[in-house]
């Protein structure tokens, strides 16, 4: 029977892939900012249906892992730079008109974004508090009694902001919900157990994606750095840094400028279209940086179960546990727990895009694995997996998705942890 389920869960992987395959270019069709990858600020969804838990079943505990929401770009490099460059382009007449017209937006607000570097922004506090309001309504089992929480941050400020912006929603929504917040390193461990401060840190293995030793095969658009730079100069000759450089980052501000409120900065200099042209060049990139560090994601996956376990077993009264952190830690996690496939490892680097999308750890993207226990039998427990509140498939068998046993859930990813920590 055990190895039937397996067999299936199989094939439900593989026919979410092949599924995933006919529609990733798609989804880009109709929202092209998706390419913004892990630029792309979260998007609002209130008419998700998720399916029903099985009779008898219901929510009583939720576990979840969050990014950050929307910033301002995340080096001050940036902003220094272009402030230099299209400044010296303007003072020699380099600019063409719609160059001209950026230099001058750009100007205008310069100071902001230079002060601004790497904080949350406005509608990055906003996402944590719809993402919390739409936890609380989808749940209300899990908080209609209040009960304790606890929230554990980075000690990066836009982090912290946005565990604040998200648990005073919670609060909001049921003033009876206690809350203990900490940004410590004491924590890190369960939250960005890669940080310098933490004192638990230990190296792991950096296993390389295998579609890297096939990456000439890959024959992608690349010609956005030279669209925009044409449309933005008249000519490049004298300017600082080099060709390549400068057409990165303006993509990198054009990317960005939605998540702070200034989308249209650069008019007509670059579209979402010509993004979306390139963009599965630059997801590769993606799976590329995030792939090496999933098994440095195990001391966050052993959090989470050790902290649901407490709660099993009557040691913990809490009704959540939530984490606010990185992409460089939530994108390897999606990939260590194989959330729809992400731990495929392709060896074509045309199939990378049909189990990995970089816009997938987005913006205030976050995980939730949302606890059910049978009226029945109170040892009966089910688990549910939702990314970016969507019902998410994972490699553990089951004969009812999206709902797993806790106990095939909790065995699969305790062998998994165990067997890349006795790596040599």
């Amino acid at each position: 029977m055990k190895k039937a389920l397996i067999f299936c869960a199989c094939m439900l992987v593989g026919m979410t892939m092949w599924a995933q395959g006919s529609t990733v270019l798609e989804q880009l069709k109709t929202d092209p900012r998706k390419a913004y990858g892990t630029d792309y600020p979260y998007k609002f969804t209130d008419d998700v249906r998720l399916t029903k838990a099985p009779r008898g079943y219901k929510p009583f505990y939720i576990s979840h892992y969050g990014r950050h929401g929307s910033r301002y770009y995340w080096n001050s490099e940036l902003y220094k730079e272009l402030d230099s460059l299209l400044t010296m382009a303007h003072q020699r007449q380099q600019l063409t008109a719609e160059g001209e017209a950026f230099y001058r937006r750009f100007e205008a607000v310069k100071d902001e974004l230079s002060t601004g570097v790497s904080e949350l922004s406005d509608l990055g506090w906003e996402q944590h508090q719809h993402i919390a309001r739409t936890m609380y309504n989808s749940f209300p089992e899990v908080f209609r009694n209040g009960g304790n929480v606890l929230a554990i941050s980075s000690l990066v400020g836009r982090c912290v902001l946005s565990m604040s912006g998200f648990c005073q929603e919670l609060v909001q929504c049921n003033p009876k919900i206690e809350i203990r917040e900490q940004s410590s390193r004491s924590t890190l461990d369960g939250v960005v157990p890669g940080d310098r401060q933490n004192p638990a840190r230990r190296k792991f293995p950096k296993p390389k994606p295998r579609y890297e030793k096939n990456r000439d095969q890959f024959k992608g658009h690349d010609t956005l750095r030279d669209i925009i730079i044409s449309r933005t100069f008249t000519s490049t000759d004298g300017l600082p840094y080099k060709l390549h450089h400068i057409g990165s980052s303006l993509i990198n501000l054009y990317t960005s400028l939605p998540n702070i409120g200034h989308e249209g900065m650069m008019g007509n200099l670059v579209t979402d279209e010509e993004v979306a042209a390139q963009w599965e060049g630059s997801n590769l990139g993606s799976y590329s940086w995030l792939f090496p560090d999933q098994y440095a994601m195990i001391p966050i996956l052993e959090d989470i179960l050790r902290k649901a376990d407490a709660v099993l077993d009557g040691s913990s009264d809490r009704i959540a546990d939530l984490r606010f952190g990185h992409d460089n830690c939530l994108g390897p996690l999606t990939i260590l727990m194989g959330i729809n496939g992400a731990d495929l490892d392709p060896e074509d680097p045309y199939d990378v895009k049909n189990c990995y999308q970089n816009w997938q750890t987005c913006k205030a993207s976050n995980l939730q694995l949302i606890f059910y226990r049978s009226k029945k039998t109170g040892s009966d427990i089910l688990v549910k997996c939702l990314m970016n509140g969507m019902e998410a498939r994972l490699p553990v068998a089951t004969d009812n998705y999206p709902y797993y046993r806790w106990t095939d859930f909790r065995q699969y990813y305790s062998k998994r942890c165990e067997e890349i920590r006795n790596m040599k």
